[in-house]
């Protein structure tokens, strides 16, 4: 492990963000306006999340950054890295940092100081900076406090250590990631704005027992289950967060851990809109565009039905579904309900033609329609939660239950991808 540790800086977060070389009035202005979408939307409130927000000079932290410049399935991908130090660039790199949507900062897991900004073609982005809608949201229910210990798994751009840092402290706060090249970034740009956290390369997974017990622990990839070393590290009092899921990338869960005063862990997993991708070892579905465009046009069987499909704001049903009928990817671009299983190429598509009458129409060896309304019914039956219990069994297995235990399913302990 490649770890750096440092006293914290004597100036406040802010004060030194300030006067952070290349901190441009036109930088001020993107990040103002970023925060007050934050606020409009609902992702952001007052306190000291939107102070650093507001504060923090991303493209300190991100000086390069990619941009797509192919079609989404077109292949093989294409992108350009923007980058800082070129004048031309720094309008459209601003916008980028600032549009509240992920930031591709890492291609194919190459070094990320003194690269070259030259266009890249295939291959895959190995790291990110989350859509601050989420990255906001979370940070502000972590509840950081000044003084706390923090632990950040998977350090990405460094924008959740240097929230942290400002709000807490830098000697508290450590930051972890498997890639040592996204590790040797973060620290070096974090220094610019003053701050020296620990910086550690090794298993999110794992956490760093080191730097514990923690106060605050923050996962910012999607994992299978709730790693057991993280709750180890967990300090009385204290709370981690993390994204929970399957195979499938439609249907996240938030998972919400606390340690209580008297040691014992209480969890929750609750169904959300949004999540943390997947990373490496964490093999995720996906609809292709041949797949998509087989059930836009294919025939199928239909049927009508009477049976309304769930809503969208079903949130519940829809995570149970995910995890008692796993394989099934949505395409959340369709007009219509379109939910596909691309293992075994089964899919379903529902389309609304009257007053509660609705086209059902499926195709392949899975009934995806009647496996929706078995858990529509099961999740009605138990009271219709978006939130479920997760318990720690004897034996190391995990659970997912509805507050009356009447809806229930194991959480698989799986690959839970490493912490880039």
């Amino acid at each position: 492990m490649a770890v750096t540790l440092a006293a914290p800086p004597a100036a406040s977060g802010a004060s030194l963000w300030r006067h952070s070389a290349g901190d441009t009035s036109g930088a001020v202005a993107a990040r103002a306006a970023m925060v007050a979408r934050l606020e409009e939307d609902g992702a952001l409130g007052p306190g000291p999340v939107r102070e650093a927000l507001r504060a923090l000079p991303r493209q300190i932290l991100m000086p390069q950054a990619y941009v797509r410049r192919s079609a989404p399935d077109e292949t093989p991908p294409r992108w350009d890295l923007l980058d800082w130090a070129r004048p031309g660039d720094r309008d459209e790199l601003l916008e980028r940092l600032h549009s509240g949507d992920s930031v591709a900062i890492q291609h194919d897991g190459e070094p990320i100081l003194s690269r070259r900004a030259v266009p890249r073609r295939g291959g895959a982005m190995t790291a990110m900076s989350s859509t601050m809608g989420m990255t906001a949201g979370l940070l502000q229910l972590l509840g950081l406090r000044p003084g706390q210990r923090v632990l950040d798994v998977g350090t990405g751009a460094g924008v959740t250590a240097a929230v942290a840092c400002f709000v807490c402290g830098d000697e508290g706060v450590v930051t972890l990631d498997i890639d040592p090249h996204v590790t040797a970034a973060a620290r070096e740009r974090l220094s610019v704005l003053g701050y020296r956290p620990a910086t550690v390369t090794g298993d999110g997974t794992t956490g760093w027992a080191a730097g514990g017990p923690y106060e605050r622990i923050f996962v910012s990839f999607a994992v299978r289950h709730v790693p057991q070393g993280l709750v180890e590290q967990l300090a009385p009092g204290g709370r981690a967060l993390m994204t929970l899921g399957t195979s499938s990338p439609s249907w996240p869960g938030l998972a919400v851990i606390e340690r209580q005063g008297d040691g014992s862990v209480e969890a929750q997993l609750r169904a959300v809109e949004f999540g943390h991708r997947a990373r490496a070892g964490f093999d995720r579905l996906f609809l292709s565009a041949a797949f998509r465009a087989e059930i836009t046009t294919a025939g199928g069987w239909t049927q009508r039905s009477r049976l309304a499909p769930p809503a969208d704001t079903a949130r519940g049903m829809w995570l149970a579904l995910d995890h008692l009928y796993p394989g099934l990817v949505r395409d959340f671009g369709a007009e219509d309900l379109t939910i596909g299983a691309p293992e075994c190429r089964s899919w379903m598509r529902v389309r609304a033609v009257g007053h509660r009458r609705w086209d059902v129409t499926t195709s392949g060896p899975r009934d995806i329609w009647a496996e929706i309304q078995d858990v529509a019914g099961r999740w009605r039956a138990a009271g219709a939660p978006d939130i479920f219990r997760i318990h720690f069994d004897a034996d190391g297995s995990q659970r997912a239950t509805s507050p009356n235990d009447a809806l229930t399913w194991q959480l698989s302990p799986g690959e839970t991808g490493d912490a880039r």
